[in-house]
């Protein structure tokens, strides 16, 4: 017979994620953590207060999972894209998380360490503070924007493209809505189209335009 584990603040939390990976952040109830640990909930108590703390906790685990940008020698723009994918990818696994990251009054240790990171790279590389302000604004809801919609998109994998974008054109009336009609056409239906990519090349965008704005005040 297998021994059970120790309850601990780490495995309730550790629960509640997988609890809210498969029914959303308002599957997460003291009663459902419980049930995933296989114990009474009365018995959560004795590691969180209640459901707040969870959500709090939780939260710092999504932070603490994201790679801290590099700072020491390392270019600002590598350290912050390198940062923006790491996000994008922990998150697409945790989308749930989206709407309780900056919703926190009572962030923990990894979060607060998290965003001081970034905006350490980001002041060291002779931004501004309004303008450190600026990026981390910008560049976190384009990583959260993306990141939402790849997970409404009915496209899990590059060749879903063509099932989708198939249908679509199978039913547009292509004479009345010839851009749209050249866009899946010519963009979305040729091989080797990945939309994922696309992610990349808007986090550059936005990356030129903060370098160029980098020494300004």
């Amino acid at each position: 017979m297998p021994v059970r584990q120790p309850l601990s603040r780490e495995r309730v939390l550790d629960a509640a994620i997988r609890v809210a990976d498969r029914g959303g952040v308002q599957a997460v109830t003291m009663r459902r953590v419980a049930q995933e640990l296989g114990v009474e909930a009365m018995s959560l108590y004795n590691h969180v207060p209640n459901k707040d703390a969870i959500l709090d906790g939780v939260v710092d685990v999504v932070f603490a999972a994201i790679e801290l940008p590099k700072t020491g020698g390392a270019h600002w723009r590598n350290a912050i894209r390198d940062r923006a994918c790491s996000a994008r990818s922990v998150l697409a696994g945790h989308s749930w998380a989206l709407g309780l990251l900056d919703s926190r009054r009572n962030p923990g240790s990894a979060t607060l360490r998290h965003h001081d990171a970034v905006l350490g790279v980001l002041r060291e590389a002779g931004f501004s503070l309004s303008m450190a302000a600026h990026a981390v604004s910008l560049i976190d809801s384009y990583v959260g924007g993306f990141v939402l919609q790849e997970a409404n998109l009915p496209l899990s994998m590059p060749e879903d493209v063509e099932e989708v974008a198939g249908g679509i054109l199978a039913n547009l009336p292509g004479d009345e809505l010839p851009y749209l009609t050249e866009m899946i056409v010519d963009y979305a239906l040729q091989p080797g189209y990945d939309y994922a990519s696309e992610f990349g090349f808007g986090l550059d965008l936005i990356l030129d335009g903060l370098e160029a704005r980098r020494g300004q005040r």
